[in-house]
């Protein structure tokens, strides 16, 4: 039971890697024992979280995660999938979705904005490519980027901070909604959940600040 649960750091939080044989309900306290020994080195930190070596279901995973958040102050504020075929399917979704939303109520704008390009639109825009640094998009409506956004957004324009700015890689120099600006390494930047810089993400306004998060499955459904 000595090494039936281990943890490893990495780039995206942690791996928590689960010994497949033991029955489930001694596997929780060896999860609850682990933890409690690691809460002085994690703190309260908040970050992603795998599960590798066992393979669970929902229920089990919700548990583990309970057991966790009872055991420490850690905070494990996303699951990371790590079945390649569910997060490609996950991204053809991702993309499905936004250009319907482009569809419905905005326009598309096709190839890659370069150092020094202004693209201003009335209603909501979706990229169909890069936004280099140096790049810049004003939008009334919402800024969609299938691409990576390295270049400055502004969406909201007319001071609608209800709008928000999507990318499937998102590393802006500056965003600014409605009236509220954060740039990159800002402080007001907060940012939920530090995983791969390539990872799809949503940013939008809460009580003055703005936010960014992983484009998750569950974020999906609140778009538009």
């Amino acid at each position: 039971m000595k090494n039936s649960v281990i943890i490893k750091g990495n780039k995206y939080g942690i791996t928590v890697i689960l010994d497949k044989d033991l029955p489930f309900e001694e596997l929780k306290e060896a999860v609850a024992a682990k933890f409690r020994e690691s809460t002085k080195f994690f703190g309260d930190a908040q970050m992603a979280a795998s599960f590798e070596g066992r393979k669970l279901s929902e229920k089990e995973e919700r548990e583990i995660l309970d057991v966790i958040a009872e055991n420490s102050d850690f905070r494990i504020i996303c699951v990371l999938d790590t079945d390649q075929e569910k997060e490609e399917m996950f991204k053809k979704s991702l993309n499905a979705r936004l250009r319907e939303l482009s569809a419905q109520s905005g326009q598309f704008y096709k190839g890659t904005l370069r150092s020094g390009q202004v693209l201003e639109a009335e209603s909501s825009i979706v990229v169909l490519g890069d936004v280099n640094p140096g790049a810049k998009i004003i939008s009334k409506g919402n800024v969609i980027v299938l691409g990576a956004l390295k270049g400055t957004v502004y969406a909201g324009a007319a001071g609608a901070e209800t709008s928000f700015v999507a990318a499937l890689e998102m590393n802006p120099m500056q965003i600014r909604i409605g009236d509220v600006v954060a740039r990159s390494g800002d402080e007001q930047t907060k940012a939920k959940a530090k995983k791969v810089e390539k990872e799809a993400k949503i940013a939008y306004v809460d009580e003055g600040y703005i936010y960014m998060e992983p484009l998750n499955r569950e974020a999906i459904k609140y778009l538009g």
